[in-house]
């Protein structure tokens, strides 16, 4: 693993950070908010971890991938609410609040991407 700055990788996730941000903002439906939302969330992160960081794919993707599992369970044990942040729009925003196994699906369908996409892209 190498720190280096990857300009494709930081504009990647600057965009996805603007379409997140505007699913949240703007998109209050049953279906692009709470899946497409987290798909494209684990995604986000890998490109803003490699925008700085050179590594192998599969353990970057594995280790986002449970981070964005950390961070889900944090929710079905009340973390938010434990710390006293319940108050926060910013922690329930980033950490959030509601435990769901549809939320882990879309993680893992949102890491097979990128898996599938580096592997095509010969880069695995």
């Amino acid at each position: 693993m190498k720190f280096r700055f990857n300009t494709r990788y930081f504009v990647l996730a600057v965009l996805l950070f603007i379409i997140e941000v505007l699913i949240a903002r703007y998109l209050h439906d049953e279906f692009v908010r709470p899946y497409v939302g987290d798909f494209l969330v684990v995604i986000l992160i890998y490109c803003f971890v490699c925008s700085f960081v050179q590594a192998q794919v599969f353990p970057l993707a594995v280790g986002v991938l449970i981070f964005a599992y950390l961070v889900e369970i944090s929710q079905y044990f009340h973390l938010v609410k434990w710390l006293g942040w319940e108050h926060s729009r910013l922690a329930n925003v980033v950490l959030g609040n509601f435990f769901t196994w549809n939320d882990m699906v879309c993680y893992t369908l949102g890491i097979g991407v990128v898996l599938l996409v580096n592997k095509l892209a010969g880069r695995w």
